[in-house]
Formats: C-alpha cells, structure tokens, sequence
C-alpha cells in the first residue's frame, strides 16, 4: 500500500474495531473524476452487508470532514473475498501454503506474472514455488498478489 492507502487505513482503523471488522487493506485508484477508493474488511466472524454498510457511511463521513481525499471518488466496501488480496506482511505469513498469483512491478527471469504455492516470506522477499522451481521475489517489486482459489 503507498502512503495514501496506509492513511486512510490508520484513520478508518477504529471503525471497523467498532464494528467487530479490521481493515484487511485499502485501494486507491485516482482516475480523475472516476478514482475509486475500495476498502477491503474481514472478521473472525465473516463479512455482512450491514458490516459493509456501517463502515460504509462512517468512512465516507469520516473522509470528508478530514478531507483526506480531492475531488469526487466511488467509495467501495466488501469482504477480501475468496481471492483476496495480500497487502502487508503479516497476510503473506498466514497465506503459506496457499497457491497465489503475483503481479510484478518489473519482470523477473523474463516474467511480469508467478502462479504458484507461497512458500514464504523472508528478509522483505516473497518466496514462490513453482513446480520444482523456487521464485525468491523482492516484496517491493510486487505489484498485487491475490489468492487463487481452490475449488476441490
């Protein structure tokens, strides 16, 4: 997350405790008239549509009177999702095992895109099992990674 979402999420943060929520991460896309801000948030219990509604329009209140946000945007609230997103750390260590799809910000060997079985994180660099190959990625190279769901 750059700076921008890592805000957002410090200031949305006692929000979503209130609502027995955490803010699992936050996306800021600035397109001009069309930016949408999309917040990603998760509980022990699952994500309701009344969750999402809540911190919906407290968020939104919140945002306006801190004027964190410029111009108009689309404001977005739902679950992480099945295919979640790993935005910090700490997602990364409780996904391995898990197959994910990273998106690079600069290829490596040749490649922009890994699908494979995270196998950890060390050091500040995402490890990747690719077949019998293993990918050791520079977590600031990474773009998105997303959970690729099993369906068994």
């Amino acid at each position: 997350m750059n700076r921008k979402e890592q805000e957002i999420e410090a200031l949305l943060a006692p929000v979503a405790v209130q609502e027995q929520c955490e803010i699992w991460g936050v996306e800021y896309l600035a397109q001009g008239r069309h930016s949408k801000l999309r917040i990603y948030i998760d509980s022990a219990d699952g994500v309701t549509v009344e969750h999402c509604e809540r911190i919906s329009r407290m968020a939104s209140d919140i945002l306006d009177v801190e004027e964190t946000l410029t111009g108009a945007y689309t404001l977005e609230v739902s679950s992480p999702g099945m295919d979640r997103i790993l935005f910090k750390p700490a997602q990364f260590l409780a996904s391995v095992g898990e197959r994910v799809e990273v998106r690079l910000n600069y290829p490596f060997e040749g490649t922009k895109r890994v699908v494979g079985t995270l196998a950890g994180l060390e050091d500040g660099e995402v490890i990747i099992q690719v077949d019998d190959e293993e990918f050791v990625l520079p977590l600031e190279n990474v773009q998105r990674a997303r959970i690729v769901p099993a369906f068994d």
